[in-house]
């Protein structure tokens, strides 16, 4: 009996979310932020950690946009996962794309894993059967099939694509518990999203599931697949592989020829004409975190069915949805509410209307409001700086460095800076001196002077920087030396 395949996890991370603004946005989606459960991962993380336990799992190779590589490498370390690849796109291509790159990396050594392909925004609240489930869609994998995990649904959803089994889904026994970890049935279709009344009967017969976009198969059976029903993709997404460039820990795609590629899901292009498709129920606990509400309906509630995270005091409230990320807030006497405090923006919507949210992205956008796509604080591949409050000439910024990280060594023409660390111990070059700055200890950086600091410890540093001068914009800099790699000014600061 030849061995098992060892199983790569292909983790998507595109996309923006921005129906959970003004948390979730552009500059930073709600895949990277602390969403479900009670600890302090990402969903990001917890993608990646439910995994522990599969047989032969492998590296990850993690696919995002080139803005968000350091968040998703900062995550991974933070972890303890070093990833087989991050593989940054140029630009937002859809699936089809975005799993032939995954299976080319993964095949261009001779290897031929099993492709695991999951959302990093996804919340799967039973972990132990989605392993399980996977582990039972193996062998299908192994021998050819395109698995896809359909969601055994809950209710009769419209915001939905379904998939119909040729065969009814095992049911649960009453007083029996829930039903086995069923195997695979081929597919008879897939079908858009329905109204209503096409909902109750897909779920009165027993043969439908949710469509979750995640996917198991073989790479060279996916790559196959596509090259008979989609060859433009692939063969757009070889040249973009074929000249991409190393840029750190990370591979980025060519740009032109990946912008060439068709912009197509999976779905389309090979799951809905394929005859290889197979579809496996899950039942886990499992949602695309679409919504405020959404976040409600899986959260831990109390005995008023209120969900709290963060600094929150309620008094007399019943199922509202109340978050705070930096202030208190306060729920008194109010019902069916969703309030979400950010440091630029708070919410307050009723939870029947939390999808609505998305209007209001794009309002702010058409307007060109800040709020709409960025947060206070803005993530650099050594931290993290959080602008606290600004006058006419001055303003003061929260600076936290990563252990191990360091800021380029740059130089100022308008401003000059002093630096109050308050955790950590960091060292400072000022024109070619360095000296070590601790903690309730402050240093100065005058107009001109060349500098950087970095963080030599094994815990973050923090700092308070207060800047003085007549022009404050981040694009006045000269960078002289940076280990990132960065040099277009206008886009990357420190």
């Amino acid at each position: 009996m030849s061995p098992a395949a060892s199983l790569v996890p292909v983790i998507l991370c595109g996309g923006t979310g921005t129906r959970l603004w003004p948390l979730s946005g552009a500059i930073y989606p709600k895949q990277y932020w602390p969403l479900a459960g009670s600890g302090e991962e990402t969903l990001l993380q917890q993608t990646q950690l439910r995994l522990k336990g599969l047989n032969q799992l492998g590296a990850p190779l993690l696919i995002c946009n080139e803005d968000h590589r350091f968040i998703v490498a900062e995550q991974m370390r933070q972890i303890g996962v070093e990833p087989g690849a991050i593989l940054l796109e140029p630009l937002g291509r859809n699936t089809a794309p975005a799993i032939a790159v995954a299976a080319l990396h993964a095949t261009s050594r001779g290897d031929d894993p099993l492709l695991l392909v999951l959302a990093a925004d996804h919340v799967i609240q039973d972990g132990a059967r989605f392993r399980a489930t996977v582990e039972a869609g193996r062998a299908a994998a192994e021998g050819g099939l395109l698995v896809t995990f359909g969601i055994v649904p809950t209710a009769p959803e419209t915001g939905y694509g379904y998939i119909e089994a040729v065969e009814p889904l095992p049911q649960a026994t009453p007083g029996l518990g829930e039903p086995p970890i069923p195997t695979p049935t081929p597919i008879a279709r897939f079908v858009e999203k329905p109204d209503a009344a096409t909902a109750e009967g897909f779920l009165a017969s027993g043969r439908f599931t949710w469509n979750s976009g995640m996917f198991l198969f073989r790479a060279s059976a996916i790559l196959a697949e596509l090259e008979r029903l989609a060859p433009e993709v692939v063969s757009c997404c070889r040249a973009a592989i074929d000249h991409d460039s190393a840029d750190l820990d990370f591979l980025r795609l060519e740009r032109e020829s990946f912008a060439n590629c068709p912009n197509v899901a999976i779905d389309v292009a090979v799951m809905e004409r394929t005859g290889l498709g197979a579809v496996l129920p899950l039942e886990a606990g499992w949602s695309d975190v679409g919504s405020w509400s959404a976040l409600w309906d899986t959260g831990a509630r109390d005995s008023d069915g209120n969900v709290l995270r963060g600094r929150v005091i309620s008094e007399g409230s019943r199922n509202c949805y109340l978050r705070s990320e930096h202030r208190l807030v306060v729920g008194l006497g109010v019902e069916d509410l969703v309030v979400v405090e950010t440091d630029d923006a708070v919410l307050v919507a009723h939870r029947d209307r939390a999808q609505e949210v998305k209007t209001i992205v794009n309002r702010l956008a058409s307007s060109g409001s800040p709020e709409g796509k960025a947060h206070r604080r803005i993530y650099r591949p050594w931290g993290s700086y959080d602008g606290i409050v600004e006058g006419s000439r001055w303003q003061v910024k929260k600076i936290v460095v990563n252990p191990g990280a360091s800021l380029s060594l740059q130089m100022h023409h308008h401003r000059a800076e002093h630096w109050v660390v308050v955790q950590g111990t960091a060292v400072v070059e000022k024109d070619g001196v360095e000296e070590l700055v601790g903690e309730n200890q402050s240093t100065y950086i005058p107009l001109g002077a060349k500098h950087r600091l970095s963080n030599p410890g094994k815990i973050p540093v923090e700092m308070i920087e207060v800047q003085s001068g007549p022009y404050l914009g981040e694009d006045d800099i000269v960078r002289f030396d940076d280990r990132y790699g960065r040099s277009d000014m206008s886009l990357t600061v420190r």
